[in-house]
């Protein structure tokens, strides 16, 4: 078990950390998602490792043991969002490290536009604007469940929660589409 005071690794490192390839991909996801150092990036694929090793180690096993574990892996996934509703196990082999890193609360901010940019909702997030269901969290990698997706705001007694807030209406304004001149 451990000891409870010292904090494990939750994630593994790449195999060839100096491959072009690896820098360029990791460093574009890093961009892309807002995210703060590669350890967040490794522990996001680490997870996507394990679930599609249980997933392989399933469809090795016979039917009759499977059922159960099956049922249960899938519809945990489905739960966070990362699988559809009518999903199987082989689709878990099919899963990238893109579609985890979207069912991140900041990114999910920054899709409902409640913040200008990816940087930007993870500043929110960690200084306590950002409530699911009116309660605050202020940890930008927590993976939002499907039906907590919905409930996603500014907290209530944030200063943000007013919709004449500058910083309020200058997302507005940054979201909407020009409107074209007609003759």
């Amino acid at each position: 078990m451990g000891d409870p005071k010292k904090q494990r690794k939750k994630y593994d490192t790449p195999r060839f950390p100096w491959r072009i390839d690896t820098l360029q991909m990791e460093l574009k996801l890093l961009g892309q998602y807002g995210l703060r150092n590669k350890r967040e990036l490794w522990r996001h694929k680490t997870m996507l490792s394990k679930l599609r090793s249980i997933a392989r180690s399933l469809l090795g096993m016979p039917m009759s043991q499977r059922r159960k574990l099956e049922a249960q892996l899938v519809s945990r996934l489905q739960r966070l969002g990362i699988l559809s509703k009518k999903a199987v196990l082989d689709e878990v082999l099919d899963l990238t490290l893109e579609d985890i890193l979207e069912r991140r609360l900041q990114t999910l901010v920054f899709r409902k536009a409640l913040a200008k940019s990816v940087h930007q909702a993870r500043q929110l997030i960690t200084h306590g604007h950002i409530a699911i269901e009116g309660k605050r969290f202020s940890s930008p990698s927590y993976l939002v469940l499907r039906d907590e997706e919905p409930k996603v705001a500014y907290a209530s007694t944030s200063p943000l929660s007013t919709s004449d807030h500058p910083l309020r209406e200058s997302i507005s304004l940054t979201t909407e589409t020009p409107k074209r001149r007609t003759a």
